[in-house]
């Protein structure tokens, strides 16, 4: 099992322009490895739709890598995403998914099937053009790279250890860049900076 810094610090180093969604208990840790303007906090609205994000931000910029990362809790709650990803036809798109079986923001309670569900196997079965699933850092750290080449969709399945992050707020008050801009400000800046590009 690794931890969430283990999963984003060697990601924030080889994601180069690739836009990323961010969601629940990813949005903190990752803001400790990048300040992009390209990285998007998709956590004000009903959890679960992070992944419909990606893919629609994927559709809109097909030349452009798209990564979401995505917890398995939210997945759960959206898992007809992975089949409408693949029928969208979408080669940029690269879904984390990281598994800590619990609801990290509310409290860490579980989530349904934890340990039971395979998401590496949902993948596959709805098409997925490649598939990894990760739980120790060294080999993850030497996969990373290759994980973001080549056409997708891919999905990558972290296993991660629980992390102790409260509920997400937005606000002048919230120490991560991008918490702070309502969500509708983050999206109008996100879309003047892919319209940079």
């Amino acid at each position: 099992m690794m931890t969430k810094d283990e999963v984003f610090a060697p990601l924030a180093r080889v994601r180069g322009d690739a836009v990323v969604v961010t969601t629940m208990g990813a949005v903190r840790p990752w803001a400790r490895h990048s300040s992009s303007a390209l990285d998007f906090a998709s956590a004000d609205s009903a959890m679960g739709h992070a992944a419909d994000l990606a893919l629609g931000l994927a559709l809109a910029r097909p030349e452009r890598k798209v990564i979401c990362l995505n917890g398995d809790g939210s997945m759960l709650m959206s898992l007809g995403t992975l089949v409408t990803i693949v029928a969208a036809g979408v080669r940029n798109l690269v879904l984390f998914v990281l598994e800590n079986r619990t609801y990290e923001i509310t409290g860490n309670q579980p989530v349904p099937g934890a340990g039971a569900v395979d998401f590496a196997a949902l993948a596959r079965g709805a098409g997925f053009r490649r598939v990894y699933a990760f739980a120790e850092a060294n080999d993850y750290a030497g996969h990373v790279a290759e994980v973001l080449q080549g056409e997708g969709p891919v999905l990558v399945v972290a296993a991660v250890a629980p992390g102790d992050d409260g509920p997400l707020r937005r606000g002048a008050t919230e120490s991560e860049r991008y918490l702070r801009p309502s969500l509708a400000e983050s999206a109008h800046q996100m879309r003047r900076e892919l319209e940079k590009t």
